[in-house]
């Protein structure tokens, strides 16, 4: 990659130069997802008229993605409204007529199906056997039981043990097994069975929480993720609808669609003078200097910016397009950062945000939409759930590459057939998604038949007429479907991550005196020292600030957790603004 450095001597003083009387701060929004445009939307809302939005794709929405065939809607990413109460993506809907609610409890029924509240998941073995509905119910409870279990860690600070290794998928897998074996009701036919039901229980939870496996997940720090009270719900025409109405306020020449972005070149004005001028790229010659906007013209005065001003903030697009900005709101999926962080900012991140993208988790969930003539599942039944007899011992959820299909939990079944059509929505996770993903639609198709068929008993079901699936491991603009707390991190490493930059003098110190840097990673922590370096003179403060679902220490992995992310940076820079505003400046 070339470098982006430009010439020219920093202001005096960038902040009191922040709000300009005859003129707007310049703002860059990357990602038109929900953090992104929720981000906009507020700055536009608040008087900001210099706001650009960047997205990579040919469309908005980010991990919202609804496929209309037929006159049905297809969700491959977000589906559902987690809780009513309070969530604003809830409100948004219900205020706009698109809801249909799917739950009747504040929890989801059975924490498998949300697609219907009517009906039972049928829970069949590889053997082609279902398992007794009793059987079942008494498996739940002590599963629930147990999973309740695991929100004390963190919610009564209960010390964690050494056996758990700080996991929820050990620690459940433990003590599940444990009360199972020391039931002296059941029957060894029905322990055995209950003992296989815990790892199937486990793959739902490992795609609920989009990690590999439950044994990744976290469980000092899982109970710190909270969840909204009532009902789940859906929106028929498309969660699309949702990005809809939050892109409505917004001009449509604020959005730039297929506009991926290079690098965030940030802190230029303490930087200088730092080499000699940047060379431009290609033939549009995109000086860099204060004045020039990108667009291989010379942008019109009129920002109040003097002609020796630099502007704090880069952003430097795949195109080769370098636009000049105050501040950039970074809105880049977890699994985005993990590939790019070293690349996509220069200088280097801080130590600490470094090593919080590390820890913190992201992981894969995938769906498989499998559509046939004729339902060959009874009405009553609402999900049909994979459990293999031969896992009630194993100590894993990992399997060899050919055997992917083994960590397909289950299906759904979508409701009502006057919409859908019938359809199975099957769900998939962690690294044996990746390599589905890699298969084409004709082998996967064929593998979950014959999936269906061993399971039911039914060797005569016949292949689906239709194939729709998701893909976002693979996907370069995303890696990955929503972040979890991993082993190792907490609440903690989520601030992190959200924290802007530069580093006002109260964060530099919160974060320790350490500033070791990685091996193979190009780390800075002059970035921040420079910030309080009195002989340079006070920089811009919050040129690049981070939003998304993984920036919300409570609300991590849903949507509503992306739109009040994108609120929050929204608001520090409207409250920022005001208070120039107050101070006359």
């Amino acid at each position: 990659m070339q470098s982006c450095e430009s010439s020219g001597d920093s202001a005096n003083d960038p902040l009191s130069r922040g709000l300009r009387r005859r003129g707007q701060p310049r703002v860059v929004v990357i990602g038109a997802g929900l953090a992104g445009l929720a981000a906009a939307k507020a700055l536009l809302e608040q008087g900001f008229t210099d706001v650009t939005v960047l997205e990579a794709s040919t469309c908005i929405g980010g991990r919202v993605q609804s496929v209309k065939i037929g006159h049905a809607t297809f969700e491959l990413g977000a589906t559902w409204i987690h809780g009513s109460h309070g969530n604003p993506i809830y409100h948004l809907a219900e205020a706009n007529g698109l809801l249909e609610e799917t739950t009747d409890g504040e929890r989801s029924v059975g924490r498998i199906s949300l697609y219907s509240k009517n009906g039972v998941a049928c829970y069949l073995t590889n053997r082609g056997h279902r398992i007794p509905k009793d059987v079942v119910e008494e498996f739940s409870d002590l599963y629930n039981e147990v999973y309740n279990l695991t929100q004390e860690f963190f919610r009564h600070g209960k010390p964690v043990n050494a056996e758990s290794q700080n996991s929820v998928g050990v620690f459940t897998r433990e003590e599940v097994r444990n009360r199972i074996r020391d039931d002296p009701d059941d029957p060894e036919a029905t322990k055995c069975l209950k003992l296989a039901m815990i790892q199937q229980y486990l793959k739902v939870e490992s795609c609920e929480s989009s990690s590999h496996s439950m044994d990744d997940v976290s469980l000092s720090a899982f109970g710190e993720w909270t969840e909204i009270p009532g009902a789940h719900h859906i929106i028929p025409s498309g969660f699309i609808r949702v990005v809809e109405l939050l892109a409505e306020g917004i001009p449509a020449h604020v959005i730039q669609l297929g506009k991926p972005v290079r690098c965030v070149h940030w802190d230029q004005a303490s930087a200088r003078p730092r080499g000699p001028e940047i060379e431009p790229w290609g033939e549009g010659d995109h000086n860099l200097d204060a004045g020039e906007g990108g667009q291989g013209g010379e942008e019109p005065r009129g920002d109040g910016r003097d002609e020796d001003e630099q502007w704090p903030v880069l952003v430097e697009c795949e195109d080769c397009e370098v636009i000049p900005a105050d501040h950039v709101i970074v809105t880049v999926s977890l699994g985005v950062l993990k590939r790019q962080y070293t690349s996509f900012f220069r200088p280097g991140l801080p130590t600490e945000k470094v090593a919080a993208i590390h820890r913190l988790g992201i992981g894969t969930t995938d769906k498989i939409f499998l559509e046939f003539e004729e339902p060959f599942w009874g009405p009553e039944c609402n999900s049909i759930q994979f459990v293999w007899e031969d896992e009630a011992e194993s100590g894993t959820l990992t399997y060899p590459p050919e055997l992917w299909y083994r960590k397909i939990c289950g299906f759904d079944v979508l409701y009502p057939p006057e919409r859908y059509g019938h359809v199975l929505s099957g769900w998939i996770c962690g690294e044996e998604a990746l390599v589905m993903e890699k298969c084409d639609d004709e082998a996967v198709a064929e593998i979950c038949t014959e999936m269906l068929r061993q399971f039911t008993g039914n060797p005569n079901i016949p292949k689906p007429r239709r194939i729709l699936r998701s893909a976002w491991g693979s996907n370069p603009y995303f890696r990955g479907s929503y972040s979890y707390t991993q082993v190792g991190s907490s609440g903690a490493d989520v601030e992190k991550l959200a924290k802007p930059l530069p580093y006002t003098e109260s964060s530099k110190l919160a974060q320790g005196s350490s500033s070791k840097q990685q091996p193979g990673h190009l780390l800075s922590s002059k970035c921040s020292e420079q910030s309080l370096d009195p002989n340079r003179g006070s920089i811009k403060p919050m040129q690049v600030l981070f939003s998304g679902e993984a920036t919300h220490r409570k609300y991590y992995s849903t949507t509503h957790g992306a739109l009040l992310s994108g609120q929050r940076e929204a608001a520090r820079l409207i409250e920022m603004y005001q208070d120039l505003f107050q101070q006359g400046t």
